[in-house]
């Protein structure tokens, strides 16, 4: 029963962790940014879209699709950063063990 209760203990301080972990992540930010920087996106952690930059150049009334394309790419960029930055905080915590819908 002693191993079931450490067991138990241990999963406890581990989710107090992994929460205290997601609450800084929503803190910190990643930068992506496309088309030689013409569009920059900002981004925490907890995957918030904070600020979107277009370079006055990027913007061509005769091609919004571009613009459009620049966009869509700099937010997924973005994203995908924030989830490795995650991933890799998550992992530190767990020992690379994935746990189930934790991120």
């Amino acid at each position: 029963m002693r191993g079931m209760n450490d067991l138990m203990r241990q999963a406890q301080m581990m989710q107090r962790k992994i929460t205290k972990m997601q609450e800084e992540l929503k803190e910190r930010t990643v930068e992506a940014s496309v088309g030689g920087g013409m569009v920059t996106v900002v981004c925490t952690g907890g995957q918030d879209v904070l600020k979107v930059t277009i370079d006055p150049q990027a913007v061509d009334p005769r091609d919004v699709g571009m613009l459009e394309d620049l966009v869509l790419s700099a937010v997924n960029e973005a994203m995908k950063k924030a989830r490795e930055m995650m991933e890799q905080e998550m992992s530190a915590i767990t020992g690379g063990v994935k746990i189930p819908g934790m991120f």
